[in-house]
């Protein structure tokens, strides 16, 4: 065995990537098309947080000017995004940044991303299945529908709701990814259209003096241990402040979660009929339709009632906003517009989590039993049913919305390896087939990934903590089981390198 195969550098090569799609046991259907992945990343983008993220910002970090706050978190993810787009288009295979680190960075690399991915993944299904609980109970008072969603099972309580939403989508994913995909074009329409209703209404209520000042004057944030303050704040030593153009950056920060989900769709790459030019298309279309939907619920939010206002609430939303100028009737509707969202964004979590799982696996860092796909479904119906079961249970039995802002590391810290990957494989590869092309690189790459960077540290401490806890626990993993059982180490796959280089045209 060679020293390179040996090496936690190793790569494995662009084309045994696109090969090992053809595993007659381990290969997925391709039927998903542009307008799937465009719905699939809305689906995924708009949820609760549509309903309150925008608000939450308004309050707490940046008054009116959260509207900039949007903007900058938007083409931070644009940016990325393209990287996402690029990548998929040369490399249309599942795992997403995963695959994309191991063709460029090495399996090292590749695994640690990965298991970035998998911790955004599981945490984000299980938080978002557990807030379809929390709705599903506020919604039940708000109608009068007495029935208890928490049972009491000797001394462990379930919550049902999320257990119930993610059975079924469970369900519906290991029969197929496109019969998947209908139901969620259902319910993301009926989202939207909820979403354009409050929009329209709440317009009515705005009154322009409520955005002045556009951009409120700094001020001393309430202290708070170090831990909990944002990572930068914690290391300069500064003094946290809030409102003011911190405040702007602040926001763009917390509001970054709200775009979240846009990689999940590259996940589906393996799945996608002509993924060279869909795939560029379709996630770059959700993220227009997502930007503009996010913008205009922050101008009404922020127009409709004085950002004080909003700050003296605990728990600022725009349901928020409706009752404090009267208009109560607005509860409902939005408690159906986010039942009806988070029910989407739960789906296509599960989704990427499963496809992200079932890539490591085929390349043999995690068990390779787990990646074999129905022969009748061409789903991997064990992998889909299994990873179901630990979201529900985690979603059910655990407080794990404590652990929210550990979705926004693993997110970010994949966007930073995406786009600083671009130009290692123009370099590397300038031979292959890219059905989509970032302009102007390497510039925006580094711009990407520097500005993904900066939105990291402004995480607060403690997050930075855990996720450093999860890293530790890969390392041990890969060092125990999947350094020595990845198919490139053992030269079951031949590295970058090993194989003639395919055309321009190939």
């Amino acid at each position: 065995m060679s020293t390179t195969h040996r090496s936690v550098l190793r790569r494995k090569s662009v084309e045994d990537s696109l090969a090992g799609v053809d595993d007659p046991e381990r290969s997925l259907r391709r039927d998903l098309t542009a307008w799937d992945l465009a719905v699939l990343g809305v689906a995924v983008a708009v949820g609760a947080g549509i309903f309150s993220v925008g608000a939450t910002a308004a309050a707490d970090y940046a008054g009116p000017s959260v509207i900039v706050s949007f903007l900058i978190a938007s083409t931070v993810c644009a940016l990325a995004i393209m990287c996402y787009a690029e990548f998929a288009s040369t490399l249309p295979v599942a795992g997403s940044a995963y695959t994309f680190s191991y063709a460029t960075a090495g399996e090292l690399v590749a695994w640690i991303i990965g298991w970035d991915l998998i911790l955004e993944m599981l945490l984000a299904a299980a938080v978002i299945a557990k807030f379809w609980g929390v709705y599903l109970a506020d919604a039940f008072g708000l109608f009068g529908v007495d029935l208890p969603t928490t049972l009491h099972l000797g001394p462990v309580d379930l919550e049902w709701g999320p257990v119930l939403v993610v059975g079924v989508f469970t369900t519906l994913l290991a029969v197929g990814t496109k019969l998947s995909t209908r139901v969620n074009s259902v319910f993301t329409i009926i989202k939207v259209g909820i979403t354009l209703f409050v929009i329209v209404a709440g317009f009515f209520y705005v009154r322009a003096d409520n955005y002045t000042p556009f951009v409120p004057p700094s001020q001393p944030a309430e202290s708070s241990s170090g831990l909990h303050q944002s990572l930068f704040a914690f290391l300069s030593g500064l003094e946290p402040s809030t409102y003011g153009v911190v405040g702007i950056l602040s926001g763009a920060a917390l509001v970054f979660f709200a775009f979240i989900g846009f990689d999940v769709v590259a996940t589906t790459a393996e799945e996608t009929k002509n993924p060279q030019r869909a795939v560029p298309r379709g996630v770059l279309g959700g993220l227009a339709i997502v930007t503009v939907l996010y913008v205009l619920v922050t101008v009404v939010v922020t127009g409709m009632v004085p950002y004080t206002d909003l700050a003296a609430s605990d728990s600022p939303s725009l349901t928020t906003a409706f009752v404090l100028v009267g208009a109560d009737w607005a509860g409902k509707v939005i408690s159906i517009g986010i039942l009806v969202g988070l029910t989407s964004v739960i789906m296509v979590l599960l989704l990427g989590l499963t496809r992200i799982v079932f890539a490591m696996s085929r390349d043999g860092l995690l068990p390779r039993g787990i990646s074999r796909t129905s022969p009748r479904y061409r789903t991997p119906v064990r992998l889909q049913i299994g990873t179901g079961i630990v979201v529900a249970a985690i979603a059910g039995l655990s407080r794990v919305e404590l652990l929210e802002e550990m979705i926004n590391i693993g997110t970010l810290s994949a966007f930073v390896l995406v786009s600083f990957g671009i130009p290692i494989l123009r370099r590397t590869r300038p031979d292959l087939q890219r059905g989509f092309r970032v302009p102007w690189s390497p510039v925006l790459p580094i711009v990407s990934g520097v500005a993904c960077l900066w939105l990291m540290t402004n995480l607060t401490t403690l997050t930075w903590l855990r996720f450093a806890a999860w890293l530790a626990l890969g390392m041990v993993v890969y060092a125990a089981y999947s350094y020595r059982h990845s198919r490139v180490g053992r030269g079951e796959a031949p590295e970058t390198g090993d194989v003639p280089a395919p055309s321009a045209g190939h």
